[in-house]
Order: C-alpha cells, then sequence, then structure tokens
C-alpha cells in the first residue's frame, strides 16, 4: 500500500504539475524527491503521534543507510552508475550541511520539539533551494538530468483527475503507513527488540523499496542522473522531513546507539558514494560493479553488526 500510493501520489502530483507548465527539472527535483520519501514522512508521522519516536528515528537513519548501501549497491550491480549532472555535484554539499546540523542537534540525546522546527524549516529551506536550481538551469547550460526527467514523467492530466489521484495516493498511503507502524511495533515486542531496531532494518527496507524500484528503473534505462539523484534527495528529505515530523509531534529522547552507531556509518557511507561519484578532471564518476559489490557487503555487515548488538 505504501508503495503503490506513492506511485499515485507521485503520478497526481507530476501530472498536475505539467498541466500547471511546471519545468520538468522543478517537477523532477521536487516532486518526484518528496513522493518517494512520502513513505517514510507518513510512517514517522504515525509513530511520533503513537510515541514510538524511536522508531521513527529509526526509519530516517535506516532508510539513509539502505538507500546507499543497499539501493545503490544492489543497482550498480545490475547496471555500473555513470554520474554527469552538475546539478548532482551540488546538492552532496547540501547533503553534508545537512547531516552536520543533524549530528548537532542530536548532540543532546535528545530529539526536541525545537530540533524538529529546525529541521522542517530547513527542508521548507531545501525545497525553495531546488526551485531556485530549476529555474537557474533553464536559462544557462542545458542539464542532462532534464532530459531524463522528460522521459520518466507521467503525461499531463486533466486538474480534476490529477487531485484525484493525489488524494487516492495519498489516503492509501496513511492506511498504509498505520498498518507498517502497527506491525513493526508488534514485532519488536515479539522479539524484545527496541523500536529503534526494528526501524533501522524492516521499516526502513520495506519504506525503502519505492527507492530501489526508481533507481533500478532509471539505470537500467541509462537514466543515471536520476537513479543517483533520486538517493540523495531522498536521504535528505529523510533527515530534514522524517526526523522533523515526529519531533514536533512528540519529542523523546533516544539511544545512544544511534550517536555511536547509526549515525557514523551512515555519514561514512555518504562519503564513500561521494568519493565514487567524484572526478578531478571532470569527466563524469562512475559506480561500478566492484563498487556496487562492496556497498551490498557493508549493509550486509551493518545488520550483522545490529544483530551482534541486540543479541
Amino acid at each position: 500500500m505504501l508503495i503503490w500510493g506513492a506511485d499515485q501520489f507521485v503520478a497526481g502530483a507530476a501530472g498536475l504539475a505539467r498541466t500547471l507548465k511546471v519545468s520538468t527539472l522543478i517537477i523532477g527535483l521536487v516532486i518526484v524527491g518528496f513522493g518517494t520519501s512520502a513513505p517514510e514522512m507518513l510512517v514517522a508521522g504515525v509513530a511520533g503521534w503513537e510515541g514510538n519516536t524511536g522508531l521513527a528515528i529509526g526509519n530516517a537513519l535506516g532508510s539513509n543507510i539502505t538507500n546507499i548501501a543497499l539501493v545503490l549497491g544492489v543497482t550498480a550491480l545490475i547496471t555500473p552508475l555513470a554520474i554527469q549532472s552538475k546539478l548532482l555535484r551540488r546538492e552532496f554539499p547540501v547533503l553534508f550541511i545537512i547531516m552536520g546540523v543533524t549530528v548537532v542537534l542530536f548532540m543532546d540525546g535528545e530529539l526536541s520539539r525545537l530540533d524538529g522546527f529546525i529541521l522542517l524549516g530547513g527542508m521548507l529551506a531545501f525545497v525553495g533551494w531546488m526551485i531556485h536550481l530549476g529555474k537557474q538551469s533553464q536559462g544557462t547550460e542545458h542539464d542532462p538530468m532534464e532530459d531524463e526527467f522528460e522521459e520518466e514523467l507521467p503525461e499531463e492530466l486533466p486538474v480534476k483527475k490529477a487531485v484525484m489521484w493525489l488524494i487516492i495516493g495519498l489516503v492509501t498511503l496513511l492506511i498504509g503507513a498505520r498498518l507498517v507502524v502497527w506491525g513493526a511495533v508488534a514485532i519488536a515486542q515479539s522479539f524484545g527488540v527496541s523500536d529503534l531496531i526494528i526501524g533501522l532494518t524492516v521499516v526502513a527496507i520495506g519504506t525503502s523499496l519505492p527507492e530501489l524500484a526508481t533507481t533500478i528503473a532509471s539505470a537500467k534505462k541509462g537514466e543515471h542522473d536520476i537513479a543517483i539523484g533520486n538517493i540523495i534527495g531522498s536521504n535528505m528529505f529523510n533527515l530534514l522531513g522524517v526526523l522533523g515530523i515526529p519531533a514536533v509531534i512528540h519529542p523523546a529522547i533516544f539511544e545512544n546507539a544511534v550517536l555511536t552507531r547509526d549515525i557514523p556509518i551512515m555519514i561514512a557511507l555518504t562519503v564513500a558514494l561521494y568519493l565514487m561519484a567524484r572526478t578531478r578532471d571532470g569527466s563524469p564518476g562512475k559506480i561500478g560493479r566492484i563498487a556496487g559489490a562492496g556497498l551490498a557487503l557493508a549493509y550486509i555487515a551493518y545488520l550483522i553488526l545490529l544483530y551482534a548488538m541486540t543479541t
């Protein structure tokens, strides 16, 4: 339900935006990026509403780890990825800034309501920045990502039909999120583990399936910039929105392992992805099958670490 609802939400929003003549790049960067993170956001909101903030934190950090290590790792094993877009090179520094702010906010061991408002404010600023990038690119050198989005985005939809699919997608997402939280909490109680662990594993993998499907499909069609951009954008939305929403709804103290284990691993994987994408001579960066295997093995190692620490 989460995956299907996210697809319909994106289709409705993108179709409406096309009808309203919004630029292809802005639709791709903002609407598609937001839509693929919608499952995480709604699960986090429901978890926060029910007082399971640990589940929401695990979902956000676990999804970022899963996106890089599992999603990109599996995708690169299927199809090596070349990274060319200038927009992607601009987004990496912003992702590092967002991670830095998150670490600072987490240093006191609490996800407070003030932290939540700061993160949600950052999400609004991030969306505004992406819209600015999209508009700026229209009057400058053509970005290859725009052609990739043009091929992938749905056609224009009549306003009533687009709004209908938006509402259907959102309602389905809400129901799916409610069921995921119910199931996750029940699993955690059955196995005697914390909500954080279930959020980092079961829920993170489940809510990252839209990213996996989108990334593999884009890579197989040769749309590598969309594949990488989808992951970077989703990780930004996860840190800002998926952490910000439950913090505002239900502030909570979290386990120390978040600071000593999960955040350092997320940062290390992001640095590894940046080094893979970066080249000094201006040629496209590349994530080959060996790098993909390394990322996938890193994810397996992370799951083993979680298991060892939990048992």
